[in-house]
């Protein structure tokens, strides 16, 4: 039996539940995020039998449908109304663009549906049976899943790969009440346009949501508890991110901490200490907690199992078995590894095919994008400057800026540049750095680099079409040789 979509009963998104009770599953994966459903239709791929656990009535995971989706495509909706706004420079004449709120919430909740049902066709093409509900470990080789109606039932499974994600850390004294104080996931569905934005943190999630609020019209402050903006990116980009965002009218706070908040009729009121200087009080209408993702490894069944557990990550091995024989884990709960959706792919890849026999090669985690969709854009991947320093390489580096780019120019977007970092000695590209249009997308370039060793006179060799944003890149390897063309 495999399974089968039930229309009748729970929506477009619901596969019937299989009833298991003399079923070996080859493989058991509770969550279908983009880490477990892409486990699961690899493993279909490769013949093996393969069950998911979903406790949502939708798959796609905090990615498809609390995170990464819904978050870009309203800054989606931020850039069209940013350009709508420039449109007279082009010579279209638009009058008073402005944004429905409710037509912003449609439109992302539109392609979350849809990417939902996409990924229960690709469960049904595959033959991946889902089962509804809370799954956790229940002995070796079993699965618990506790069903909403109350029921539950046991899997047996060969392997099983815990791929349940994470969800938005909340810190000591600020207390989410998800009316004025919000994480990431009450924001995606606030349907009042805040007066004035409070972000805390500026990690992608943070500034993000500062960047699409701006464009929409409100008053947004950023609190950064380190010393700089995006402070996990290159130095050079963290400054010339906090000008454009000022330059844009965002408030940034570096190097300041956020010891009070108090709820007033009209919002909050935050106390901000700063490292130097007086401390001060903002008023806002909302507050976002933006301080990172704590891994969603609470009452899996942990505890009778050897697992290894570090402040709630798990620990495994290359091949991301964990210490418990035939239990698996993958995405935002693996220890010590980026909390991104394709890096959790790829790790339930090299999961399922470790399980078929193949012998895949482990993740290289210098390798996997770091990518922030804000306004300015910004695409990483491989060693900052300094990174690559303390690693002692001799480093030399190359910078080209977007307004010496023709197509850069021609959208009207000239902010930011290309950074390549190198070693002086054997020329190999170190790290590529991009701020700048379209940053998210020109970073794949970086990949095929860093991957195959290449060198900058190699880069700096293969021709880039013109006109065309990705000239960035070339002429950055030029700077980087000494000789850009275009400055």
């Amino acid at each position: 039996m495999h399974a089968r979509v039930n229309r009748a009963t729970s929506g477009p998104f619901h596969c019937e539940v299989e009833k298991a009770m003399s079923t070996t599953f080859d493989v058991v994966i509770i969550g279908s995020g983009p880490g477990g459903y892409v486990a699961a239709i690899r493993a279909g791929q490769l013949g093996l039998k393969t069950a998911v656990v979903e406790k949502d009535h939708r798959y796609g995971g905090t990615c498809g449908l609390r995170g990464c989706i819904p978050t870009k495509a309203m800054l989606e909706s931020a850039e069209v109304v940013d350009r709508a706004r420039e449109a007279g420079e082009f010579g279209v004449l638009l009058e008073n663009p402005r944004v429905d709120l409710d037509g912003v919430h449609k439109h992302k909740d539109k392609i979350v549906q849809q990417n939902a049902g996409g990924v229960a066709f690709l469960f049904k093409k595959n033959k991946v049976t889902v089962f509804q509900g809370t799954g956790r470990l229940d002995g070796a080789g079993r699965v618990r899943v506790d069903k909403p109606d109350g029921t539950h039932e046991v899997l047996t499974a060969r392997n099983i790969i815990l791929a349940t994600g994470s969800t938005p850390r909340r810190i000591p004294n600020v207390e989410v009440d998800g009316q004025a104080v919000l994480t990431s996931d009450e924001l995606l569905e606030l349907r009042q346009m805040p007066a004035h934005l409070l972000v805390l943190g500026s990690g992608a999630v943070g500034v993000e949501f500062a960047s699409l609020y701006k464009s929409f019209g409100c008053e947004v402050t950023v609190v950064e508890l380190l010393d700089r903006m995006v402070p996990n990116e290159d130095e050079e980009v963290s400054k010339e991110f906090e000008r454009v965002f000022k330059r844009r009218g965002i408030k940034c706070h570096t190097a300041t901490k956020l010891t009070a908040v108090e709820r007033t009729d009209k919002g909050v009121r935050a106390r901000l200490e700063p490292v130097s200087g007086q401390p001060t009080s903002v008023t806002a209408s909302h507050l976002l907690v933006a301080v990172g993702r704590a891994p969603v490894t609470e009452g899996l069944g942990l505890e009778k199992t050897k697992v290894q557990v570090e402040r709630g990550f798990i620990k495994v091995d290359p091949y991301m078995r964990t210490g418990e024989p035939g239990v698996y884990a993958i995405g935002d709960i693996v220890a010590g590894t980026p909390q991104l959706a394709h890096k959790a792919s790829a790790e339930g890849i090299v999961a399922v095919e470790h399980i078929a026999g193949l012998n895949p090669p482990p993740v290289d985690y210098g390798l996997v994008p770091g990518c922030t969709y804000s306004s300015p854009e910004i695409g990483s991947l491989g060693l900052t400057e300094k990174q690559a320093k303390d690693r002692g390489y001799d480093v030399k580096v190359g910078k080209f800026p977007f307004s010496a780019i023709g197509k850069a120019r021609v959208i009207g977007v000239t902010w930011g540049f290309v950074k390549i970092v190198a070693d002086k000695k054997y020329d190999q590209v170190l790290g590529v750095h991009i701020i700048g249009p379209r940053a998210t997308d020109l970073i794949a370039e970086a990949g095929p680099l860093l991957k195959l060793e290449c060198t900058v006179e190699e880069l700096a060799r293969t021709i880039h079409a013109h006109p065309t944003l990705a000239e960035a890149v070339h002429e950055a390897a030029e700077a980087t040789l000494g000789h850009p063309i275009h400055i």
